[in-house]
């Protein structure tokens, strides 16, 4: 407790005493400006745009077999219902998202959030009619060492956004996994199998939810975490991801 405590003591010197910077390009910024990024940066995100494939919400090329649905997602069986990410996973995007996750700086979740509310009005997803929104939890391992959850801190500004209720507590994890990132994609889905549990006495029969997470690659996490809570009585699990 006392690490974590000095921890973040040493992370409020360090703003006090280091100007102020873009968290993507390290340009210094004005006191005055409330968010992390610059606005050459902010507007050189590259934003996930139509045709998207109707299972992983990926945008469609035009030399595109399928009408509908991507090559990674053809032939597999993925539990959630479909899933949209509002922008692509790369150049800025990818930046900004390793300084949230794995750099502390939990003030990009603000802007961040902001890119994906901008996607829900721009393409009118159903927001009203889902039931509760669920951030993917992290195991209470990985959540001390990160001192807070990503997913969750984006679902507390989308919640608002759109006056939902947002519900850390009924998709739980149980299982440490190791990280995603260079596994394949049956290592992948292996990783995540049996990980996430529901909370004893949670009411999901019939409830439309959906799930908030950073980044979707596989759809392994999001489909196993679908799996789960359909299994404890949803009707429909969409998920949102800030990318793809």
């Amino acid at each position: 407790m006392i690490f974590f405590m000095l921890r973040g003591l040493l992370r409020g010197l360090k703003e006090i005493l280091f100007p102020k910077a873009c968290s993507s390009c390290k340009k210094k910024l004005n006191e005055s400006d409330e968010e992390l990024i610059c606005k050459e940066c902010y507007l050189g995100i590259k934003i996930n745009l139509p045709p998207f494939c109707v299972s992983c919400g990926r945008h469609l090329e035009k030399n595109n077999f399928n009408k509908n649905i991507c090559p990674g997602c053809a032939g597999k069986r993925l539990y959630f219902d479909r899933a949209f990410s509002a922008c692509i996973y790369e150049g800025i995007a990818t930046k900004l998202i390793h300084e949230f996750k794995y750099r502390g700086k939990e003030s990009l979740a603000k802007p961040l959030s902001k890119i994906m509310i901008n996607f829900i009005r721009e393409y009118s997803l159903p927001i009203e009619s889902f039931d509760f929104i669920i951030p993917i939890p992290l195991h209470k391992i990985k959540l001390r060492e990160r001192e807070f959850n990503q997913a969750e801190k984006l679902s507390s500004y989308i919640a608002k956004e759109f006056n939902k209720k947002v519900s850390s507590d009924i998709l739980l994890r149980r299982r440490n996994t190791k990280a995603q990132a260079g596994l394949k994609d049956k290592e992948r889905k292996l990783n995540v199998a049996g990980s996430f549990t529901v909370a004893k006495n949670s009411n999901l029969k019939n409830s439309n939810l959906l799930l908030i997470d950073d980044v979707l690659t596989t759809g392994a996490t999001a489909s196993e975490a679908a799996l789960v809570l359909k299994n404890a009585g949803a009707q429909a699990v969409f998920v949102l991801t800030l990318a793809n």
